[in-house]
């Protein structure tokens, strides 16, 4: 844990009583962990498709909610946070108290080129930040430069998970991100995120990556695509559930993250 994390995380403790992640989320602070989660929307109970996962609920709030996944001896504790960089930003931060081994991020994103139609895992190569939400972690709220680039801290790590889906028969593509404060907006302004290169859009991945780099554990994020604006795939208003989507978000993305955290359990 970097100086900075461990800084935050007392700054929050000092306004704020009891162990946070419990607090929240029904994690155990004293349990190592495997892996954690952290999933916008996403509840495993609801959404993994594959039953030799065990999936119990810690806690319910009315936009997060804890759950612990277990599958042969690996733990998981699985974070399902509101959708938006400033959620994922805090929720993240309030399990810094936890111990875990890996941090995976995953999630909905929106294709914006034939290539990557609904269904694809993708993994970004490199994040456009266009949420403010990343300010926060400099010095001083101002100046703030929007829309710059955000890598992944450890690309080898990347490259490993890429290993692993090949031989798995998940392919997983590497792709440019744009990560967005408005759905509903980014319409308006795709002809500009097109021209910056984005192939993909979604609004935590950017985040995501800063967060990870304070954390210091292996960390790769894992994006499902649900729709595509190059195709006519819409988000909203499908006649009927796109398989292909289930089942990279239901099978693929939770099997792949087993495998990994499996790998040092």
């Amino acid at each position: 844990m970097k100086a900075r994390l461990r800084e935050a995380l007392e700054n929050m403790k000092r306004y704020n009583a009891g162990v946070m992640s419990r607090e929240c989320f029904g994690f155990e602070p004293d349990a190592l962990y495997d892996a954690l989660v952290v999933a916008p929307g996403w509840k495993p109970d609801k959404t993994i498709l594959d039953p030799s996962f065990n999936v119990a609920q810690l806690a319910q709030h009315a936009y997060f909610s804890g759950f612990l996944v277990e599958k042969e001896g690996v733990k998981i504790a699985w974070a399902q946070t509101a959708s938006g960089a400033c959620n994922v930003l805090d929720h993240i931060l309030i399990c810094a108290e936890l111990r875990f081994k890996k941090l995976f991020f995953a999630g909905a994103v929106g294709s914006l080129v034939p290539a990557l139609p609904v269904g694809s895992v993708c993994t970004p190569d490199v994040c456009l930040q266009g949420s403010y939400a990343g300010a926060y972690f400099q010095e001083t709220l101002a100046p703030f430069s929007p829309f710059s680039p955000v890598y992944p801290p450890d690309i080898g790590y990347v490259d490993r998970v890429i290993e692993v889906g090949q031989r798995l028969g998940y392919p997983i593509h590497r792709a440019k991100v744009f990560c967005t404060d408005s759905i509903a907006l980014e319409y308006s302004h795709l002809h500009e995120i097109k021209a910056a290169g984005a192939e993909l859009i979604e609004m935590e991945t950017a985040l995501f990556y800063q967060l990870a780099d304070l954390f210091e554990v292996p960390a790769v994020a894992l994006l499902a695509v649900s729709d595509n604006s190059a195709t006519g795939a819409p988000l909203l208003g499908r006649e009927e559930p796109n398989m292909a989507y289930r089942n990279a978000r239901g099978r693929a993305i939770p099997d792949l993250i087993y495998r990994l955290a499996k790998e040092d359990a």
